[in-house]
């Protein structure tokens, strides 16, 4: 047990001789994002639309709230959107949550990008947060669930390649965070007291990194700010991350076939079959190689290896008896793909880095040349490459758009460097070593460049503990709330 800015860091890292490490190649971590302020564009208080409330079994009042906002805050007197946002107030005593509704709001700003929140029964923090005497807000990110949804059929109905990619470039952490800016002034801004007028924020994997922007240029609306691995890279492009998180990958791919080293064999000729024959899924898209591969993105969770290997059995046990795979495996597969109901996952997914550069199919180009050739056959993951436009169905609708976007350099600013620096808001922020999607050394860099960040940080924990550890993360990050030190 060692410290990093007063924190626990636990050790229980795979290292040692492994060949899987072959791969691992990355430049040294340099800060070199943006510092311009340029992205502090004023925000107006959103304009309500609908409001519908209920309650759930559990003591709980939920307000859900429809919101008119610009597409681009640049030009506010443009085209309009809706945010949907849902409140999960405390109803105990039976008063219509009218006790539960003084509370002070934490607001959920969930991964993705291209995610929409749970109801938040479903969701751990909700009991965490209410315990601590808050109410929740979980904000459908533009573009997701009922938040003016991005869906192929109708984007493409209506405009060019040209006005979709200027479209899906609204969607990224800038404009999410106006949103939640204007959203805030609409239901706090009246409030007396200017503590009273700012609100906490928990973001989670990208809602982290929508977090730090949140930070870089609205901080003024913010009382405190928690992170669970999503301390974003302040990089311009994500050539470093992708460099890292093979790395991590790999490192996963290992921990997989040495839990179940039947599956060496059994992926080998699943692989094999799919070369050999076209595979349609019940969606309509196509499962290759490629696309059976892509189910190393869950390898970075809790459970996520014991998920895959259970898909990997039940198609190698289809082969054996039938020579095909059945629809109930078909099934299973897409149930852990996700990308053509939340298509801004893979169309802004790199986007999501940049900063005035191009992508450049960035996973694509940092693919280390041994991936393709290694034995055993090695799972990508949290990685989005051009043969998704072509494999997933509806992503293949975007796949003229996704090229733009690919080569698309005015990426405006997503952090402030220098306001990041005088920072005064507190934040308190979880972040895991071996984490397969965020890279922890350049999260560390991050947390350093943002003045009084306190961080925890282990490695016996994985991306998603949040959801599946929730005590034991949040129960960490509360202790630095309170200042607890040994």
């Amino acid at each position: 047990m060692g410290l990093l800015n007063g924190t626990s860091l636990l050790f229980h890292a795979l290292r040692g001789n492994n060949p899987f490490l072959k791969f691992a190649r990355f430049t040294p971590a340099i800060t070199v994002a943006a510092m311009s302020s340029s992205s502090r564009i004023p925000v107006s208080a959103a304009e309500p639309v609908k409001e519908e409330s209920y309650r759930v079994v559990g003591g709980l009042k939920i307000i859900d709230r429809w919101f008119k906002v610009p597409l681009d805050y640049t030009h506010p007197e443009g085209e309009l959107i809706r945010i949907f946002a849902r409140s999960a107030v405390p109803n105990k005593n039976n008063d219509d949550g009218e006790a539960g509704g003084k509370l002070p709001i934490c607001i959920y700003l969930q991964g993705g990008p291209g995610f929409e929140c749970a109801p938040p029964k479903s969701h751990p923090l909700t009991d965490f947060f209410i315990g601590k005497g808050f109410q929740m807000l979980y904000i459908d990110q533009r573009g997701t669930g009922l938040s003016t949804p991005v869906d192929a059929d109708t984007l493409i109905k209506y405009r060019t390649v040209k006005g979709q990619a200027d479209y899906l470039k609204m969607m990224r952490a800038d404009n999410i965070v106006r949103d939640c800016e204007a959203i805030r002034k609409q239901l706090l801004g009246r409030k007396e007291k200017e503590e009273e007028r700012k609100w906490t924020v928990h973001g989670q994997s990208f809602g982290g990194f929508c977090a730090v922007t949140y930070l870089s240029f609205y901080p003024e609306g913010l009382k405190e700010v928690f992170t669970t691995g999503g301390m974003p890279p302040l990089v311009n492009n994500p050539d470093q991350v992708y460099e890292r998180t093979y790395q991590k990958l790999a490192e996963r791919n290992q921990v997989y076939y040495k839990k179940y080293p039947q599956d060496v064999q059994a992926v080998q000729q699943i692989i094999a079959y799919l070369d050999r024959n076209n595979v349609t899924l019940p969606s309509g898209g196509k499962l290759t190689k490629q696309r059976f591969l892509d189910l190393g993105l869950a390898f970075g969770g809790h459970g996520g290896i014991d998920n895959i290997h259970r898909i990997v059995q039940h198609a190698a046990n289809d082969l054996e008896l039938y020579d095909s795979l059945t629809l109930k495996l078909k099934q299973s597969i897409e149930s852990q793909q996700s990308f053509d109901g939340n298509p801004i996952y893979a169309l802004l997914h790199e986007a999501c880095y940049c900063q005035g550069e191009a992508s450049n199919w960035s996973a694509s180009r940092t693919l280390p040349q041994s991936w393709t050739t290694s034995t055993p056959v090695l799972f990508t993951g949290e990685m989005i490459y051009p043969h998704m436009f072509s494999n997933y169905h509806e992503l293949s609708k975007f796949r003229p758009v996704a090229e733009v976007l690919a080569k698309e350099k005015e990426w405006p600013p997503l952090y402030d460097v220098d306001q990041l620096k005088k920072n005064e808001v507190p934040v308190y922020t979880a972040n895991f070593i071996d984490d397969m999607y965020v890279a922890w050394d350049l999260s560390m860099e991050t947390v350093r460049t943002i003045k009084g960040a306190r961080s925890y940080d282990t490695n016996v924990l994985h991306h998603n503990a949040v959801r599946v550890r929730t005590d034991g993360v949040m129960g960490e990050l509360w202790r630095l709330r309170n200042g607890e030190v040994d």
